[in-house]
């Protein structure tokens, strides 16, 4: 009786939604207007393969939208913001393109980056090279998407971002609509990584919400070790706060605000700042500016629009990459509906939520701060990891919900082709098992057939260098590489939304295969390795109670928020190696020569000792020699033992690149320089036992 009940709903709320397109609806005005501030050859016209050469086009892109049209009514605060006279509210981002020289090259596809925290990475994963102001040669690194004749295009979206180092800014409405105050409570959870008596109150170059006149007396200061210990209060005598006005036009930029502790703010303590703020930005527009950007190329429109040949759109479709932040941006786009824009039209035709974790963001509602995010030991309790977690329908425990990441894009028949890639770290640091699980991690939740799940084992949130460092962590971080993956995946990507050419299968740990397990230590079956402390803890989320206004208006009342249950996470199971069972293995992690874990740990100078060190991995080198694992009582086989020689290790290890190259996960370029790096990386370790 129930299903019927939902398949009548889901019927009636798309004859809704069909009717709506139907009947007569305001104009729409979406983008108004490019604007170019420079137009340059990129790399001295070096040419990219077939593609040939590529232009730089540097601008902004100003926006209007109709507050009142069904597809904007999800943005918070749109109806508190001003509007001009035909009843728009606008704004504007800045603008990022590469696209090449001779429009007839492109391949048809619009990768679009999500940028993190104004930055642009997304020649860092694809190219291996890249910066915030991309301009030689150097900066395209070897060439891979243009070589692939992707146009590549970036705007701001964050509307926190402090002007600076060619970051992308969002210059977001205010909602102050008709000279009227907002306030309300902000907090902020400052982490030192270093003994400091003043430090900002907001992280990753981003200013702070304007305490009101009485803001600063009554602001409240708090510390406590760990996120579930007491806040103890400190005097009020004991601190104060400076706020400094940045000079710019933008009349949407917050301030820097600063806090100053004489006696010194501790590293790895975690420290809440909660004061009294005013005019919040209407940051949901941060959504629609990607979705009407996308429609522009796509379809035409925009006064001065770059994109266009002969007067005409050539590019057919798009894709979006996020990393970490702008992963999780992509995931709330899609849940909230904005891929459908506001003639009905599909958007993104491909989306790639990267390293997203099970997350959402602090992207859409009353006071948003973008750049929060949620891990174990810091930034706990801000609405990041919240429900709904799985693409597919689930129903929340504790608020009887039932939604899923997907849902509104089904009603509105606008699903773009989803590739959720992480690595394993995410399952640590960033609540990434509920991505795949119903929220009390009980069973496997249903993927969607337009979904692929990839994680890659034994790899941490950003692979480290090798010789791999430690920084804070009493480990050395995990080498484990994954980017040869993605420049595989956003190929197949691109082919499935193309042509309908099915892409690899996922590959992802399952609860119904037992290789997705409680992450305690006895379940996962870690071995004994001499000289490790398998972690105690984990980021495990809550459903948080943020006050009365939260779930239908999103405004936060209540600060910091109450606790109304925990959802549950889970880990992948181990081999006797300590590596993961169930994943996207690397070739390195499939024929090892160390223990790649997902965690690593905090040190006692960091702070917090032996909590997780945010989203790193570890690294733990097998012995050598069967008599130097005899000699420490490691459980481990030595590479001696395993392989007996550097010949037989590299045979084997060349087989596992090449099976899945077979298989589709990895590009052929990249199993020979997959190969060079690691006859690099470990033939002298063999040489040097006499292997």
């Amino acid at each position: 009786m129930k299903m019927c009940l939902a398949r009548q709903f889901l019927q009636l709320t798309r004859a809704a939604i069909i009717v709506s397109a139907i009947l007569p609806v305001p104009v729409s005005a979406e983008v108004v207007r490019f604007e170019m501030g420079s137009v340059d050859s990129f790399a001295n016209g070096v040419k990219f393969g077939d593609t040939g050469s590529y232009e730089r086009i540097v601008g902004r892109v100003h926006f209007a939208i109709d507050p009142e049209l069904r597809q904007n009514r999800a943005i918070v605060d749109l109806d508190l913001a001003e509007r001009n006279p035909a009843r728009r509210v606008e704004f504007s981002a800045d603008l990022f393109i590469l696209v090449p020289r001779d429009r007839t090259k492109a391949n048809g596809a619009i990768l679009h980056e999500v940028n993190n925290r104004g930055n642009k990475l997304v020649l860092s994963q694809f190219n291996g090279a890249g910066g915030n102001d991309p301009k030689t040669a150097k900066d395209a690194g070897d060439g891979f998407l243009l070589r692939n004749g992707f146009t590549i295009v970036g705007n701001g979206w964050d509307g926190e971002l402090l002007p600076g180092n060619n970051r992308l800014r969002l210059q977001a409405p205010v909602a102050n609509r008709g000279g009227r105050v907002i306030t309300g409570k902000v907090r902020c959870e400052i982490v030192p990584t270093r003994l400091v008596k003043r430090i900002d109150v907001n992280w990753a170059n981003h200013g702070s919400y304007r305490p009101v006149v009485g803001g600063l007396s009554t602001a409240t200061l708090t510390v406590r070790e760990h996120p579930s210990d007491p806040r103890k209060l400190l005097s009020r005598n004991s601190w104060k706060l400076h706020v400094t006005d940045i000079e710019t036009s933008d009349p949407s930029q917050l301030p820097r605000v600063e806090i100053e502790y004489p006696a010194g703010m501790k590293p790895g303590l975690l420290y809440e700042l909660i004061y009294e703020a005013r005019d919040p930005l209407v940051h949901g527009v941060c959504f629609a500016a990607l979705r009407d950007l996308i429609a522009a190329f796509k379809h035409g429109g925009g006064e001065g629009n770059p994109l266009l040949h002969k007067g005409k759109p050539f590019l057919k479709r798009a894709h979006s990459f996020g990393v970490s932040q702008s992963g999780r941006y992509l995931r709330e786009f899609l849940a909230s509906g904005f891929n459908e824009d506001e003639r009905g039209r599909k958007v993104l035709d491909g989306v790639i939520p990267h390293v997203s974790g099970g997350g959402l963001g602090s992207f859409n509602h009353r006071f948003a701060q973008p750049t929060r995010h949620v891990c174990q030991h810091d930034h706990h309790d801000y609405p990041a990891d919240r429900f709904p977690f799985a693409y597919g329908p689930e129903t929340d425990p504790f608020t009887k919900k039932r939604t899923g990441i997907l849902d509104r894009a089904t009603a509105t028949d606008t699903v773009p082709y989803v590739f959720h890639t992480q690595s394993e770290s995410e399952y640590w640091s960033r609540s990434g098992s509920l991505a795949q699980t119903d929220p009390l991690g009980k069973r496997d939740s249903k993927i969607p057939d337009n979904v692929r799940i990839y994680i890659f084992g034994g790899a941490q949130h950003g692979p480290s260098s090798y010789p791999p460092g430690r920084g804070s962590s009493k480990y050395p971080a995990s080498p484990a590489p994954y980017r040869p993956f993605m420049r595989a995946l956003l190929l197949a990507l691109d082919q499935w939304a193309k042509d309908g050419t099915k892409p690899p299968p996922s590959r992802f740990p399952t609860i119904a295969d037992g290789t997705l397990v409680d992450w305690r230590k006895k379940a996962t079956g870690f071995p004994d390795i001499p000289g490790v402390t398998y972690p105690a803890v984990i980021q495990q989320p809550s459903c948080f109670d943020y006050g009365p206004r939260w779930e239908s208006l999103r405004i936060m009342d209540r600060q910091p928020p109450g606790v109304t249950g925990n959802y549950r996470v889970l880990a992948a199971r181990c081999d006797a190696d300590g590596n993961a069972l169930g994943c996207l293995q690397s070739p390195e992690v499939e024929v090892p020569v160390a223990t790649y874990t997902p965690w690593n740990l905090r040190t006692a100078e960091a702070g917090a000792e032996n909590s997780l060190a945010s989203l790193r991995g570890a690294y733990f080198p097998f012995p050598v020699t069967k008599k130097e694992r005899q000699s420490s009582g490691d459980p481990r086989a030595s590479l001696e033992e395993r392989y007996g020689s550097f010949n037989v290790y590299f045979e084997r290890v060349t087989k596992a690149a090449r099976r899945l190259e077979a298989d589709g996960y990895l590009l052929a370029e990249d199993v020979e320089s997959t190969l060079a790096a690691l006859k690099k990386r470990y033939e002298k370790t063999f040489a040097a036992a006499g292997l």
